[in-house]
């Protein structure tokens, strides 16, 4: 496949849909209210208005990358197809009953998320594989050939099949789709051993229903999406962003549409994967913070952590266990609902409470004047000036402040008795300490201290309120890229073809069979090989392997990354020595004379990165002046002060802007607070050093939190 020159970066958020272009080294972008009710309209907006200002007919177009958070929402409301999952008999219960965890060990009021499927949409069938594979009760076809009449009547758009040790042996699940697909030729079909082939059935059966459940409108908007695109003349390869961090086609997110539930927020973390290695960073903490949620990853050695579990819709916002757990690859991130549509109010204890209710695209914030009354972090924002009413989002949107402050004086102001102004701030302390929070713990759980990390924020509203949450957790660096407003977008268009798989087979070092282990790593390396090459891809290919190990008797695993010279057929000592290795950067310590058990093999296959060249970065020259000035409201002094309002474009490369100041983009506007300067590197990024003036430390900014 020759490699394209006109690409379209396309990611459809819960408030924006951004757009960007790119033509050669140029690059185009914008960003359109998302159209819940629609989607595709909202993307056909942002491609007129991108090709308009680079000069092009949309026919122009030769590929296009596109992240979504549909899946994701669908899950979250519960507006997915009408679902059955066929399971073998006497595990009718697992996805209700779930494990034994319990994430509020002493709520005795604890309210458990409800199952995608209630019991009478959960069928079974007699057959019984063990956890090696072999036969121990052969499938009962009987069972399967009742089971369609009551399908058929019943009216079921898609089916889950997921049956005990399926990962070991697919044989019985393949057998049932292929009796359902005989007699409902219509009918979707999800199995397990194909959509998460891996060990632990509740998480492997809640997988293949999550899949199942979204599978018809997926397909249904991606079918609809092509017909749109081809009428205003766009005849290109459409990609899709997956939650791992790569690019799949089409056809095969149609197929495991379960794959894109996190694919914008992995359009981010590429995003700032890629300013990490330009800028020579080992150690980063990414913030996407946009109209409805914010992501934070951690990223180490210019590379986003990874897991192969992770959950959507949590019902309690920091608790692991509450929500609905997916076992697909995926680039470990935390999600709050903590955006610029966020919606703030006081709850039963007077305090000021934010989010995760959003304000969305429609009706918005009431600043948007298109209906809503409830204050969000957008109208608090503008209330404090640090956005401007007559150029938000390049003017698209004019923002009516007496709104916003009237949202805010109304549920926040009137009920604490203070005036719309501190409510307002109020309002942005608390989603910034949730913020800050939410990285504060994900960093505990994966034993890193943040003190000598390095920010890089982007997304539409995270340059507002980046710098803020830097003093929270005691971060002295903040990067805000060029095209920040409208970055995960950008990170699909320099994110590689990649797909991962995974296999359960279960072995303790002690009994470590090297030959097997070969032979299913060869097996996994094309599996993923075909399902990049049915991007049209004939270039190199990469894979990494990850190996998931723990101590004998233990209940969960840590990821071992095996070196490209071992991947094809690790031995013993290899795999010994790098888990002592990961587990003592976790936990300090080893255990001995424990056996090592190995649970999961996961290869991942894709294509070489781009190179990448590093910035040569400047030092501060001199202090540019401006001459333009507002009144924005300070954390540090806790009033309004004189700020400056720079256009970045009239900066030069090494020019430093000392804060208070305000940088009005486009798609978002750059804060940045009194006691710190701002750097134009020369891509164009923002170099933002938070102890610079005055002297200010780490331990005095940590002190105010």
């Amino acid at each position: 496949m020759a490699k394209p020159v006109i690409r379209l970066g396309v990611d459809i958020g819960g408030t924006f849909t951004d757009v960007v272009l790119r033509v050669d080294q140029q690059q185009f972008s914008t960003k359109v209210l998302t159209t819940h009710h629609v989607p595709e309209e909202a993307i056909l907006t942002g491609i007129t208005e991108v090709c308009e200002k680079a000069g092009i007919t949309p026919s122009k177009i030769e590929q296009i990358i596109h992240g979504t958070t549909l899946a994701t929402n669908a899950l979250i409301e519960r507006n997915g197809a009408k679902v059955a999952l066929i399971t073998t008999k006497g595990f009718r219960d697992v996805i209700e009953m779930r494990t034994e965890s319990r994430f509020e060990q002493y709520d005795l009021n604890l309210k458990l998320p409800e199952p995608l499927l209630s019991r009478e949409h959960r069928y079974c069938v007699r057959e019984r594989i063990a956890a090696n594979g072999d036969v121990l009760l052969p499938l009962n076809e009987n069972d399967v050939q009742a089971l369609v009449a009551t399908l058929k009547s019943e009216g079921y758009d898609s089916v889950a099949i997921g049956l005990m040790h399926a990962y070991a042996n697919s044989d019985h699940e393949k057998r049932i789709a292929g009796i359902l697909n005989a007699h409902m030729p219509g009918l979707m079909v999800s199995l397990s051993s194909e959509v998460s082939s891996q060990m632990r059935e509740y998480e492997r059966f809640n997988t293949v229903v999550a899949n199942a459940y979204i599978k018809p409108m997926m397909k249904t908007y991606l079918e609809r999406l092509r017909e749109r695109l081809g009428e205003v003349g766009i005849d290109c390869p459409v990609f899709m962003m997956h939650s791992g961090g790569g690019i799949i086609s089409l056809e095969n997110a149609a197929n495991f549409p379960v794959r894109l539930v996190e694919s914008g927020p992995a359009g981010g973390a590429v995003f700032a994967a890629h300013i990490a290695a330009k800028y020579n960073l080992d150690k980063v903490l990414s913030f996407d913070m946009g109209g409805t949620t914010a992501k934070i990853c951690l990223i180490k050695e210019q590379t986003p952590k990874t897991s192969r579990v992770f959950e959507v819709a949590r019902s309690y916002r920091f608790k692991k266990g509450s929500g609905m757990p997916i076992s697909i690859p995926v680039i470990d991130m935390v999600e709050i609902g903590a955006g610029g549509g966020s919606l703030a109010y006081v709850d039963e204890l007077a305090q000021i409470r934010v989010g995760p209710q959003s304000a969305g695209s429609q009706p918005g914030p009431a600043c948007y004047a298109r209906g809503g009354e409830r204050p969000a972090v957008t109208d608090a924002d503008l209330v404090l000036g640090r956005l401007d009413a007559d150029n938000f989002a390049g003017g698209s949107i004019i923002l009516d402040k007496d709104k916003a402050k009237n949202a805010v004086h109304k549920h926040i102001g009137e009920k604490l008795d203070m005036n719309p102004e501190i409510g307002a701030f109020g309002i942005c302390e608390m989603v910034d300490e949730n913020m800050a929070n939410a990285a504060r713990v994900h960093a505990v759980e994966n034993g890193e201290n943040l003190d000598d990390y390095t920010m890089i924020a982007f997304g539409g509203a995270a340059p507002l309120h980046a710098a803020r949450v830097c003093e929270k957790l005691g971060i002295d660096r903040l990067l805000i890229p060029e095209g920040a407003g409208v970055g995960s977008a950008i990170g699909f268009l320099k994110a590689p073809f990649s797909f991962e798989a995974t296999r359960s087979l279960y072995m303790r070092l002690s009994d470590y069979d090297g030959l097997e282990v070969k032979n299913m790593l060869t097996q996994l390396r094309e599996e993923t090989s075909q399902f990049v090459r049915d991007c049209g891809v004939d270039e190199e290919l990469i894979s990494i392997l990850r190996v998931y190990m723990r101590y004998a008797g233990q209940g969960s695993e840590i990821p071992v990354v095996v070196p490209e010279e071992h991947a094809s057929a690790p031995d013993f000592d290899i795999l010994k020595e790098l888990f002592e290795h990961h587990y003592r950067a976790l936990f300090e310590r080893t255990v001995e004379d424990v056996d090592i058990e190995i649970t999961v093999w996961a290869v991942n296959t894709s294509t070489v990165p781009e190179k990448i060249i590093p910035v040569q970065q400047v030092e501060a020259t001199e202090t540019y002046k401006s001459s333009v000035k507002r009144l924005m409201f300070d954390s540090a002094s806790a009033e309004f002060v004189d700020s400056a309002v720079v256009d970045k474009t009239s900066l030069e490369n090494g020019e430093k802007v000392n804060g208070p100041a305000a940088f009005p983009e486009r798609e978002t506007t750059i804060i940045i607070p009194s006691q710190s300067q701002a750097i134009l590197q020369k891509d164009g990024c923002m170099d933002v050093r938070l102890d610079i003036i005055g002297g200010d430390t780490k331990e005095n900014r940590g002190s105010a939190r």
